[in-house]
């Protein structure tokens, strides 16, 4: 399940309560975004169930926290681990690269 998140404290809150999150800047309008959504969701269930996803809409309630996290063209992934950010996708990439960068830390923390 991909929670919806529309500040800086909703997020940090989430940082803290859990070990591996996954954050989703989009937008309404961006096509591309909505339609990565569900497949996000999908990988997720899928492969990382233990990770938590968000999403943050910068075209509407989420303006201030995409501009606090200076994102500037959608869509962008961020990857979080214990709190702090591991990697970032922005705009041209694919589920594989995002399946690629979490296998390795996602089976150190939940299976090492």
């Amino acid at each position: 399940m991909m929670l919806n998140v529309s500040d800086q404290t909703e997020l940090d809150a989430l940082l803290a309560s859990h070990s591996a999150v996954l954050v989703l800047y989009g937008g309404q309008a961006c096509g591309v975004c909505q339609a990565l959504k569900p497949q996000l969701q999908r990988l997720l269930s899928e492969q990382f169930p233990r990770m938590q996803a968000c999403y943050v809409d910068c075209q509407t309630t989420g303006g201030a926290l995409c501009a606090q996290q200076r994102i500037m063209a959608l869509p962008v992934v961020q990857i979080w681990f214990e709190g702090s950010r591991f990697t970032e996708f922005f705009q041209v990439f694919s589920l594989a690269d995002i399946s690629a960068a979490l296998t390795r830390p996602y089976q150190l923390l939940f299976e090492g």
